[in-house]
């Protein structure tokens, strides 16, 4: 039994210094407030004060004390284990100080004696800002990511620490799991599960490290299948047991995307109690750098790895599973297969990896590094290790791992300040041989940017290895560049300043009028370090460039319209870049958007705003990402290429559905091609041969007035059921706006819920559904003349029937959604 399941706790800020022993609490003026542990001091802060006060809380700069008191029973020897203190810290038990830590990333295991009936634990944090004072060797380059350079020696996270992460603050305190065990109690100390498959049959090799009470049988099960374990008592008092299990045929996990996630769970019964030790899965990972691009095949198929890079659920306390499951099962549904935790974070909760191997979501894992130069100082160097052996003995068997690297931008930042690409002991030697142990199974990838190994190319090309690609969007590249970069990976990409919804920028800056020029929403605009210039600035170029209007005058006159062009200046550069991308011919295996959901309200980088709510181009990352797809993609002179996908396990048969659109509403053409599509498989077609004859559908020859306003291609499966749809607008995005282009929208309720079906007399260019009391499954998309497309509504707040409306980029009035009756 864990004595401290359920244990209040209360925390209190002190000047540096001030309070080095708990008995010296008690002569404290302060503030004591309740605390959640795990947790953190903002996330206390959060409760007693509000978000706001939280988000300004400086808590690097005070020590920072966490006390609870425990009733205990019986005698010891009792087991207190952390399994992440952040980040300098002491744990005291009574008046003893009983362990020490300088990393939020290590876990502390202190074995005690007999205790108090009631015994005080407390634990001090003391000031990072006071810490950082010390003067200690400089790095052989500035990070140009945070302004404390000192924070290379520390093993912590720059969230809250860099000018980057605006309004979030420093995590301090018990911010991972807290337990208090007796000596009757079995403690899991560590475990390494392999798996693997060899000609029909899958084998887990398991070894566990247990503390507690003597041993006398032990057995391993997995599922339907179990062996006896080896039982060797170890020197420090502790048992091993290790054991063998074979699973005949075993299911292969799958990223969702490509199959069926199978997984294991795996038990460990100790004379008659029973340990979980989580879940396992079988498959292959391997990674290459075939003709200098970086790519992954699981199981022996070759997979596009599409998805986000990771920003945490809850910044301010850490410790939101149900928030984090949320945004996980919102991947699956947008058709990510990948997610990436950058080194500029903190290593996930365990039910987040254990989730992502449930739902099908691939994970990149970046050890905490980014930017700074890694001493290559004795301490450090074992620290960095352990931490690293840790998270793979947490993460071992989990088949969602696929990805390690060291670190974000680790390479990176030394040749962007004109420095020859120098050895890095950390990544270059100590980082690999451990992945190399303790995760044979894992790729390695040196950092994220990298060059593949042993070439002569740097870790800022963005034309081979792992790329950091935002030619599109920070540099301000033509959307077109995205054709001549050759990006082979973008491990971070599209990093875009991106509105959220209306409804969330009233609620928190009071009007849409706010957006652009307001001191609390531009505090939310991610800023480079140092840069002269913003992310909304970027925006806004690609508004002048893409609808070749002025943003500013925009603004000024009309907020809202200036909201909705950046919104669709971004899908616009999303639509684009991720559809070449995914093109067979590409070259590219991989896109990882920047980034999952925004820490602060505003207009961060987030697909997702602070509340997780979709912004504008999640939408566009739900149609290209979708395991079956048909994109339009316009090839010029070349005419409009047809790109359908069918990465299912199963063959899919479907008839392909394309059709041109006059600006009258007239389908000169309107073909109908049987397509096969094998399990894994993508097929490109040309329009004009699918359709048996050249009509310059994209008025790429502009032989005199254009003919079409748009074309559209829809896969429909063997039942009649739309599988997959595209609708490609002839002569760009620069649309007049008219006074109505003729749009319908009608709700209905079935037996599978509700759902909203437009309808537009004429082109509707970025049809937008605003529904209230429910989230709509797709909005920001075209409809052709004459088109229709109905939408799943899923209800998220007390509302028995949807009510709002429906509006498009180019029409100057919106439509009511219009109930009728049941069906």
């Amino acid at each position: 039994m864990d004595l401290l399941a359920g244990a209040q706790w209360f925390c209190i800020a002190v000047d540096p210094g001030a309070v080095r022993h708990p008995d010296e609490l008690g002569a404290i003026e302060g503030r004591w407030l309740p605390a959640n542990v795990p947790g953190t001091a903002a996330g206390a802060v959060r409760d007693a004060d509000g978000t706001n006060a939280a988000r300004r809380a400086q808590t690097d700069a005070s020590d920072w004390w966490f006390v609870t008191d425990v009733a205990t029973a019986g005698n010891g020897p009792w087991r207190l284990t952390f399994d992440g203190l952040a980040t300098l810290s002491e744990v005291w038990v009574g008046p003893e100080r009983v362990a020490s830590s300088d990393s939020m990333f290590l876990p502390i295991d202190v074995v005690l004696g007999d205790l108090a009936p009631t015994v005080r634990i407390a634990l001090r944090f003391p000031s990072l800002d006071a810490a950082l004072r010390t003067r200690r060797p400089r790095g052989r380059w500035r990070s140009s990511l945070v302004s404390a350079q000192g924070l290379r020696w520390f093993r912590t996270t720059v969230l809250g620490r860099a000018p980057v992460f605006a309004g979030v603050p420093s995590p301090v305190g018990p911010w991972r799991p807290v337990r208090l065990l007796g000596g009757d109690d079995h403690v899991v100390l560590s475990r390494r599960i392999r798996t693997a498959v060899t000609g029909p049959d899958g084998s887990a090799e398991i070894e566990v490290a247990v503390a507690g009470p003597e041993i006398s049988s032990a057995v391993v099960r997995m599922g339907r299948y179990e062996a006896r374990g080896e039982i060797v008592s170890m020197p420090d008092g502790s048992r091993s047991v290790r054991a063998r299990v074979t699973v005949p045929a075993p299911q292969l996990w799958w990223p969702h995307t490509h199959g069926h996630p199978a997984g294991y769970r795996v038990e460990l019964d100790l004379d008659g109690t029973s340990l979980d030790l989580g879940n396992v899965g079988f498959r292959s990972v391997t990674g290459g750098y075939e003709d200098s691009g970086f790519s992954l095949r699981i199981n022996g198929i070759d997979v596009f790895c599409r998805g986000i890079v990771w920003t945490p659920s809850d910044p301010i306390g850490l410790n939101d599973a149900a928030q984090t499951r949320k945004v996980l099962e919102q991947c699956v549904d947008a058709g990510i297969n990948m997610i990436r935790i950058p080194g500029t974070t903190l290593y996930e909760r365990d039910d987040f990896y254990s989730d992502c191997a449930e739902l099908g979501i691939m994970v990149w894992q970046d050890v905490m590094l980014a930017t700074t130069d890694p001493p290559d100082d004795e301490e450090f160097r074992a620290s960095l290790e352990r931490e690293l052996r840790t998270l793979t003995s947490r993460l071992a068997g989990n088949p969602a791992l696929v990805v390690l690297s060291g670190g974000s931008e680790t390479e990176q930042q030394p040749v962007m300040l004109g420095l020859p690409r120098p050895v890095i002991p950390a990544i270059d030697e100590l980082l690999p041989a451990v992945a190399a142990a303790e995760a044979p199974d894992v790729v390695w990838v040196s950092s994220s940017p990298s060059a593949p190994p042993g070439s002569e190319a740097l870790p800022i090309d963005v034309g081979s290895g792992v790329a950091h690609y935002f030619g599109v969007g920070g540099y301000r590249r033509p959307i077109s560049d995205v054709r001549a970069a050759g990006v082979r990976f973008a491990a971070e990409c599209l990093a875009f300043s991106i509105p959220p919804g209306n409804d969330a920028i009233e609620k928190e800056f009071g009007s849409v009028a706010a957006a652009g020029h307001h001191p609390k929403w531009k505090a939310a605009v991610p800023r480079d370090n140092g840069a002269s210039w913003d992310f909304e600035d970027v925006r806004d170029h690609y508004v002048r460039t893409v609808f070749g209007v002025d943003p500013a005058t925009e603004r000024w006159s009309d907020p809202e319209r200036y909201l909705d062009l950046g919104r669709a200046a971004v899908c616009e550069a999303f639509t684009e870049v991720l559809q070449h991308w995914r093109r067979p011919d590409s070259g590219c295996r991989g896109a990882l958007v920047l980034a999952a959901r925004d820490l602060v309200p505003g207009a961060g980088w987030g697909v997702l705003d602070h509340a997780g709510v979709p912004k504008a181009p999640w939408f566009v990352l739900r149609r290209v990402f979708s395991p079956v797809a048909v994109l339009l993609v316009d090839d010029g002179l070349d005419g409009l290429q047809i790109v359908a996908f069918n990465d299912d396990a199963g063959p899919l048969d479907a008839t392909l559905h394309l059709r041109s659109h006059t600006p009258a509403g007239a389908v000169p053409t309107d073909v109908v091609v049987p397509l096969h599509l094998g399990a894994h498989d993508a097929k490109t077609l040309s329009w004009n041969v699918a359709t048996a004859g050249f009509a310059d559908v994209n008025h790429a020859y502009r032989f005199g007035t254009r003919t079409f306003d748009a074309v559209s291609a829809q896969l429909v499966d063997a039942t009649g059921a739309v599988v997959a749809e595209s609708v490609h607008l002839v002569g760009g995005a620069a649309r007049p706006v008219e006074r109505s282009v003729g749009l319908r929208a009608t709700a209905r309720r079935s037996a599978e819920g509700w759902s909203v079906t437009v309808e537009t007399e004429w082109t509707a260019q970025y049809v937008r559904l605003d529904v209230r009391g429910f989230e709509a499954a797709d909005s920001w998309f075209h409809l052709p003349p004459g088109g229709s497309r109905t939408v799943e509504l899923r209800a998220t707040a007390g509302h028995t029937a949807p009510s709002g409306r429906v509006a498009a980029l180019n029409s100057a009035v919106t439509a009511p959604i219009r109930v009728v009756a049941e069906d």
